[in-house]
């Protein structure tokens, strides 16, 4: 039986929306809207990984995808669940057979809620007979603008972050200017350089314009939005599929 710990992840971080996006919500009919998809889609990945962790526990699960992440992983800002960045990867990696997608994301997501939350899951599944995992994080924006104890704390906890990756995994880096976004790249592209993880560089390789992107909470991408991150996120993944 898998630990406990697996099935009883909910892809929800536990907090509440913070102050600022509750009060917004109420001036803003967008940012409810947006907010509004949170716990349906969150509700379609809990059912999607019960089904997965069944038939990894049956050991027919085959290759497997996890991804850890925040809202953006969820999709939430895009007209289905399906139609954020990782539902778009999964059709654009098609070709390569199937696969079973576990998706640990939660709205609101922080790297140490990656560390605390959705890592514990990812290291409670049995080890695979099929090809080996392919983890995919992209992570870290939360953390900017949570709030400065959350900002300073950013580089320290991407440090842990891609300390507990398993080599071979796939990283995204933060393409904001703040120091702390910067700092927490260095972790990143030292690991790199190591040979440990790929990276999805969102420094040079995501869009170079939000125009016509953004879901209608002007934070969210929109399915448009989620397709452009896909050109970044999707070549990536699939040489870190291949082992390339």
């Amino acid at each position: 039986m898998l630990a406990e710990t697996a099935y009883a992840y909910d892809n929800r971080t536990g907090r509440p929306p913070g102050r600022l996006v509750r009060t917004l919500g109420h001036v803003v009919p967008g940012i409810a809207r947006v907010r509004a998809q949170a716990e349906p889609y969150a509700d379609v990945w809990v059912a999607r990984n019960r089904a997965a962790l069944a038939a990894i526990e049956r050991g027919e699960a085959g290759r497997r995808w996890i991804v850890l992440g925040d809202s953006m992983a969820q999709g939430v800002g895009a007209s289905s669940p399906d139609a954020g960045w990782v539902g778009q990867v999964a059709d654009r990696l098609a070709d390569l057979g199937p696969m079973t997608l576990l998706n640990l994301s939660a709205t609101g997501a922080r790297v140490p809620d990656v560390l605390a939350q959705q890592l514990p899951v990812l290291e409670a599944l049995p080890p695979t007979t099929a090809a080996p995992d392919v983890v995919v994080a992209v992570i870290g924006s939360n953390d900017l603008f949570a709030g400065r104890r959350f900002r300073e704390g950013l580089p320290d906890a991407m440090r842990e972050l891609v300390e507990r990756l398993p080599d071979g995994s796939v990283i995204a880096s933060l393409p904001q200017p703040q120091g702390a976004a910067q700092e927490a790249n260095r972790w990143i592209d030292a690991a790199v350089a190591a040979g440990r993880l790929h990276c999805v560089d969102l420094r040079v390789s995501g869009p170079s314009s939000w125009r016509g992107l953004v879901a209608e909470d002007r934070f969210h991408p929109n399915d448009a939005g989620y397709a452009a991150l896909t050109d970044a996120i999707a070549p990536v993944v699939r040489r870190a599929l291949l082992g390339a």
